[in-house]
């Protein structure tokens, strides 16, 4: 008799322990859920937050934009200055695009970001138009090269493609320095400016990415270096 109650405090003993297993399991495996979604929301919202930072940067490099197109229909300008100005803020826009490019690979593209990326690619407009006047102004040597790219839901083969031509695009400019205006800009995105710069050099949406090298060559497919090193 005594061996029957044992054996049934042991077998009690055994599923209260298999139970308290059991919640301290759920309640474990429910604490790791819950900091990885908190976790996972407090890095989207960090990262969100860089992306912020750098276009309202980017909203006073507009407007600084502007005021030197203004300057630059002034008789007296400088041309060594204004293009020595032109080349290193090309040089700090290239260096913040790479920046909101890894940004926003890490991150969901929202709304609000696509809209955000909307006034980057203003600025870089403005500025492709900006070297344009200086270029025919002061007659500078640099040469101008507009990537413009797919930005909204690329097939996967775009996706490939537009990385070959950014990796290409990258090592020429890291060639070539100042000598080169890499302007990266969506061309997706239904910015009116954009879109009659698009058309004016006869680029449709169908056709990116495309690379518009001094508003004169265009190029829809390139594998090497070197088919754009040689025009350049």
């Amino acid at each position: 008799m005594a061996d029957k109650m044992t054996l049934k405090l042991d077998r009690r003993g055994l599923l209260e322990s298999q139970k308290n297993v059991f919640w301290t399991a759920l309640i474990l495996s429910i604490f790791v859920f819950a900091s990885g979604i908190f976790l996972g929301f407090m890095l989207e919202n960090y990262r969100t937050g860089k992306i912020e930072v750098v276009l309202a940067q980017s909203e006073l490099e507009m407007l600084d934009v502007r005021i030197q197109s203004d300057i630059y229909s002034f008789s007296k300008l400088n041309c060594t200055n204004a293009i020595e100005e032109n080349i290193n803020f090309a040089d700090k826009i290239y260096e913040e695009a790479k920046m909101l490019d890894k940004y926003e690979q890490a991150s969901r593209l929202s709304d609000t970001i696509i809209i955000q990326h909307r006034k980057y690619d203003l600025l870089r407009t403005l500025f492709w138009v900006n070297s344009i006047k200086l270029k025919q102004r002061c007659n500078a040597s640099y040469h101008n090269i507009v990537y413009l790219y797919d930005y909204n839901n690329p097939r996967l083969d775009i996706k490939a493609k537009q990385a070959v031509f950014s990796r290409i695009l990258s090592e020429i400019k890291q060639k070539k320095g100042s000598n080169v205006m890499l302007i990266p800009i969506a061309g997706d995105n239904n910015v009116s400016s954009i879109n009659i710069l698009m058309k004016t050099y006869n680029i449709t949406e169908s056709e990116l990415p495309v690379i518009l090298i001094d508003e004169k060559i265009k190029i829809t497919d390139i594998q090497r270096v070197e088919d754009i090193e040689s025009l350049v």
